[in-house]
């Protein structure tokens, strides 16, 4: 604890003139030396003008060890998402927010505060901790320069800047600090792997964090892991293993009542029993997962849109066009572009094939390739304006959309 500038914290707060606090006890000169710093002063003194604005050296010392012990405590319960709990430690820090600036936990206490902004989801407060941050990283350790620079990936991550933050884990990575391999870290690069659509690079680190969470029991975590897990599995064709992450998490999450996450799971295995054919249980995940969304949610609309998808290759055209209308409603009143647009393209499809392929290329592949959609979706849609261009005899735009899928 630096108790020079302490002091002179509690001095000025009370109204108490150096002078006042000084007399009896040192001179004026040597308490200004001693709240700014500039002079050691021995525990006696210090314990007397403490003593004097009517606060413990012992009582000080004990909130420095408080404060080290909270700021552990919260980062662990921030790595097992541990929602109630977080809160009642950043509440309890919030109390004696006025004399960490004065302990050797300024700086870690700013920084978590980071990590809770970002896993708060309020991004812009993050963006301005991380601003105020900025200026002091000088004054931050080794371990403190490392938290810095991987919290910013994650913010970077959560504004979906995904390339930016694959560089940070990588610089992060490449300089061995053995804190990489925790994992958070690992986790994290995982999700970052997944949206950059490298499913290998997602898996390798996927399943290297769940053996991390699942020796610390982090059973939140270890949800998560696995639906990363479950996706690329999915998205690399490895459906049996994705299926054996479903099938667990199902488990878990049923067991664990977390209904935030049963939707998702819902979803995602529906879509892996649609890429299986098996259109039924595809059919019946989707309907569990719209059960349990609200109607306008973007989940909700990507949800319906596949069941309107499953009804459409059914030739169950009257279901389809009730799913797909209700997509291109609520995607104009909630923003779900993608959603809108291929939704338009089915439902022309129903009247037109041709105009729907001019649709295709016109309005909905710009927009994929803006988007930067995953491969697999934008290979799905090359394939049939090539087979289109091909049954019309143009084979040069045949070749075209061919071209684009290698």
């Amino acid at each position: 604890m630096e108790f020079g500038p302490l002091i002179k914290f509690y001095r000025t707060q009370k109204g108490i003139t150096q002078k006042e606090l000084a007399v009896g006890i040192c001179s004026i000169p040597h308490l200004s030396k001693i709240e700014n710093n500039s002079k050691d002063a021995n525990e006696e003194t210090i314990s007397l003008l403490l003593e004097r604005l009517e606060v413990s050296f012992e009582e000080m010392e004990e909130k420095e060890e408080l404060i080290k012990s909270l700021l552990k405590d919260f980062g662990e319960k921030i790595n097992f998402y541990l929602r109630e709990e977080i809160e009642i430690i950043f509440n309890r820090l919030k109390e004696i927010e006025h004399v960490i600036p004065f302990s050797a936990h300024m700086y870690s206490y700013e920084l978590y505060k980071y990590r809770y902004l970002l896993f708060k989801g309020l991004l812009a407060e993050a963006e301005a901790q991380r601003d105020t941050l900025s200026k002091q990283k000088k004054n931050f350790s080794q371990h403190e320069k490392y938290l810095f620079r991987y919290y910013n990936a994650v913010s970077l991550m959560y504004k979906g800047h995904y390339k930016k933050a694959d560089e940070i884990f990588d610089e992060l990575f490449l300089e061995n600090n053995t804190e990489t391999t925790n994992g958070e870290f690992l986790y994290h690069w995982a999700f970052v792997k997944s949206s950059l659509d490298q499913p290998g690079h997602a898996i390798h680190f996927g399943r290297l964090a769940l053996q991390i969470f699942m020796n610390q029991h982090n059973f939140y975590r270890i949800l998560h892991t696995l639906m990363l897990l479950g996706i690329n599995y999915t998205n690399s064709n490895i459906y049996k293993e994705a299926q054996v992450c479903f099938n667990h998490l199902i488990r878990n999450a049923e067991l664990l009542k977390e209904e935030r996450m049963l939707p998702q799971i819902y979803h995602n295995m529906g879509y892996l029993q649609d890429k299986m054919n098996n259109v039924k249980e595809a059919l019946l995940y989707y309907e569990k997962s719209l059960s349990l969304q609200p109607v306008k949610n973007q989940h909700y609309v990507v949800t319906l849109y596949g069941i309107g998808e499953i009804n459409y290759n059914l030739n169950l055209i009257e279901n389809a066009k009730e799913c797909f209308l209700q997509v291109k409603s609520l995607s104009k009143d909630i923003g779900t572009k993608k959603q809108g647009l291929l939704a338009e393209f089915y439902l022309i499809h129903m009247d037109s094939p041709d105009k729907a392929m001019k649709y295709l290329e016109l309005k909905v592949i710009p927009y994929l390739e803006g988007s930067k959609e995953h491969k697999e979706e934008m290979i799905r849609y090359y394939k049939l304006l090539s087979e289109h261009y091909h049954q019309q005899g143009n084979y040069l735009e045949a070749v075209n959309y061919l071209m684009k899928i290698t």
